[in-house]
């Protein structure tokens, strides 16, 4: 199985894992536990695999399966894609801005230790928005909002992304278009919600030891909190695209990690205090720490959809818009239907040029032959699409377990079994799959 470094600096032979669960159990979250474990077994066979075999020359391919999870570099980074190239297609072709909203900095500690607080962080950043277009322009506009909760350095520093419509719709389906968006004047308001939010959800006794830094947020940011909204430029696809895998990001990205040697992390940073690349050296406890805290909590969704891009009611939006549109022939957005997401199969295609179905030997197309899953801590053979197959499939778990499957030596009096006869091609395809290491 290939590894990346960071799982290296996980699992190599120097255990850094096991020795920070050892030394930190009862302050990590169980989520954290499952989320690294999935990237621990992330393209082992020994968690799963899928069985193909080539029509032609039976070449034998085993694809291992991938755990999917929210901490694992290689999966993260295709579901990052995948969620962009859609994102690209299914939002409304009209300007954007990246909207940022940002908090002060004493305020992060409180959301370390209060994360119920950022569901409602976002909700409330979405809302400010969206009150602007509707009292100002009488419109709903379109807000995708991601969460980010890390800063260059992994430090936590819980921010908002914000990819929003240039304009919005009305009542009767009419969609009317601005570019301006008062983010100097919003900065006094995004303090205020935050506090307010703050003081709402957290207990008096909570209260009370976080006023001094309440207080400090409220003085020390005479102007309020920070607010961005960058005009795009060029194309609107190419802006999306962009856009898009900025918010879905990870912490840090596989390049920006320069040097592992066992007790310590070397990796590169953008300081944007002096806007230059910098370099910092930490041990791998403190690196293992700075990145798990930002796990999200099991089903905390990162991606909020609001406006006329809730899910509830998008594709309600797309037909108003669309007959309205109809009806005044005049044709402003581009409202397109939602887009199926890629396979496996059409993502490898995309990404290399190469069909990882067609066998590089003859040519030929593989066949899928069956799968191997988990069962109580066991590999089973889960699905077979005939006996040879599942004898293949047998003694591949054999030779990953080590463990030998019991034979029924002895046969029931009285009973035959006759086998069919075998063709050629049939006895050649045989004795190809049990070369199989």
């Amino acid at each position: 199985m290939e590894t990346n470094i960071l799982w290296r600096i996980f699992f190599d032979e120097h255990q850094n894992w096991a020795a920070f669960v050892r030394n930190h159990e009862k302050n990590i979250r169980s989520v954290v536990i499952k989320e690294v474990e999935k990237f621990r077994d992330c393209g082992n066979p020994r968690t799963g695999f899928k069985l193909f075999v080539c029509e032609g020359c039976h070449d034998v391919r085993r694809v291992p399966y991938r755990c999917k999870g929210r901490f694992c570099t290689t999966c993260s980074v295709g579901e990052t894609e995948e969620w962009s190239r859609l994102l690209e297609e299914e939002v409304f072709q009209v300007h954007h801005r990246h909207v940022i909203l940002t908090i002060d900095e004493g305020l992060r500690v409180v959301f370390l230790k209060h994360r119920e607080l950022l569901k409602v962080f976002m909700d409330e950043g979405a809302r400010l928005v969206k009150e602007y277009f509707e009292k100002k322009h009488k419109v709903t506009p379109g807000i995708i909002v991601g969460l980010h909760t890390f800063g260059s350095q992994m430090n936590f520093n819980p921010h908002l992304h914000m990819l929003v419509t240039m304009g919005g719709m009305k009542n009767n389906g009419e969609w009317k278009t601005y570019d301006f968006i008062p983010f100097e004047m919003l900065r006094k308001q995004w303090q205020t919600i935050v506090l307010k939010l703050i003081r709402r959800m957290l207990s008096e006794e909570e209260k009370k030891k976080i006023q001094p830094l309440l207080q400090k947020a409220y003085s020390a940011n005479g102007e309020g909190f920070y607010v961005y909204a960058p005009k795009q430029k060029g194309n609107i696809k190419a802006q999306l695209g962009y856009i898009g895998r900025y918010i879905r990001r990870p912490a840090i990205a596989i390049r920006r990690i320069e040097e592992y040697d066992g007790q310590n992390v070397t990796y590169r940073y953008h300081d944007k205090t002096d806007g230059q690349e910098k370099t910092e050296t930490i041990t791998v406890e403190e690196f293992i720490a700075r990145l798990i805290r930002h796990i999200p909590d099991e089903g905390f969704k990162t991606i909020r959809y609001y406006g006329v891009y809730s899910r509830r009611i998008k594709s309600l939006c797309k037909k108003v818009i669309s007959a309205w549109q109809k009806n005044v022939r005049k044709w402003v957005v581009k409202a397109k239907q939602a887009l199926r997401r890629r396979n496996w199969r059409e993502k490898l295609i995309h990404h290399t040029g190469k069909d990882p179905m067609v066998c590089p030997k003859c040519e030929c197309y593989y066949e899928y032959k069956g799968e191997v899953c988990l069962k109580d801590g066991q590999l089973v053979v889960a699905f077979a699409a005939c006996d040879l197959s599942k004898r293949c499939l047998e003694r591949m778990i054999e030779d990953l377990t080590g463990v030998k499957k019991e034979k029924n030596k002895e046969k029931p009096k009285g009973t035959t079994r006759k086998f069919p006869k075998e063709t050629r091609e049939e006895r050649s395809r045989q004795v190809c799959l049990f070369d199989v290491s």
